[in-house]
């Protein structure tokens, strides 16, 4: 059993108070996990703790969760059953509330995008799933359009991915068929949120595959960034085919 001190800051947690949990619980957890000072058996409870904090009856408590677990897979510490429950809870999630007035951050969307990101740099978990599960999020029907840059956070997860060595050219793009898919199914009358998130996602991704990616400031390089920039552009175009067309020559 952990000490007090480790439950109380998980407890915070899930405080609706800002302060406490952001600035205080999520900054002096992540602080510990980095730098070593929490022993292997609270790191195990702690994520424990976080996954089941997952279903937790209050987005912002939930919404924390992902960025504690992202942490610990930066040190080297996972267990392949996170995936799967991360990957249920962004999927599923309804509340996509970024910033709150009173509550601060919850940002859903961008705190799981971060761990899927944090999986893709330590290169853990099944790739393609990974990829998928992002792809899911940013096609699932919704009535939230993103504006606290949940599609850049999005986006650089899946460079994340994408800069895995072991991604091969099927899995470096088949996730756009959800893409696709959803781009089909659309009808003259306003855009859908989904539609808006996703095509602005993926604007984000072809302009990062086109520079450098970055994980924690240094670059990374995308085995098959040229194609994925290709089906990207080629899936966008499908979208706004009267703003512009392909290079001669390409």
């Amino acid at each position: 059993m952990p000490d007090t001190s480790l439950r109380t800051l998980v407890d915070d947690l899930a405080s609706p108070d800002p302060a406490v949990r952001d600035d205080g619980a999520y900054a002096t957890l992540t602080r510990l996990v980095r730098d070593g000072d929490l022993p292997l058996d609270d790191r195990s409870w702690l994520g424990d703790a976080m996954v089941q904090r997952l279903r937790h009856e209050r987005a912002e408590a939930r919404s924390f969760a992902p960025l504690v677990l992202a942490s610990l897979v930066a040190v080297g510490d996972l267990d392949e059953a996170w995936i799967p429950a991360v990957t249920r809870w962004f999927c599923n999630e309804q509340d996509l509330r970024g910033h709150d007035p009173e509550l601060g951050w919850v940002h859903t969307v961008a705190h799981g995008a971060d761990f899927f990101g944090a999986c893709g740099a330590a290169g853990v978990g099944d790739p393609a799933a990974l990829l998928d599960a992002l792809a899911r999020r940013i096609v699932v029907p919704t009535t939230f359009v993103w504006r606290d840059q949940e599609d850049d956070r999005v986006a650089h997860a899946l460079a994340l991915v994408l800069a895995r060595p072991d991604v091969d050219e099927p899995t470096a793009v088949d996730w756009l068929e959800r893409v696709r898919s959803l781009f089909a199914s659309g009808s003259p009358g306003p855009v859908p949120p989904e539609a808006s998130n996703t095509m602005r996602t993926l604007r984000s991704l072809h302009v990062a595959l086109g520079e450098q990616p970055l994980q924690r400031g240094e670059p990374v390089t995308v085995q098959h960034c040229e194609l994925v920039r290709t089906q990207v552009a080629a899936v966008l175009h499908e979208v706004t085919p009267w703003s512009w067309r392909t290079r001669a020559g390409r």
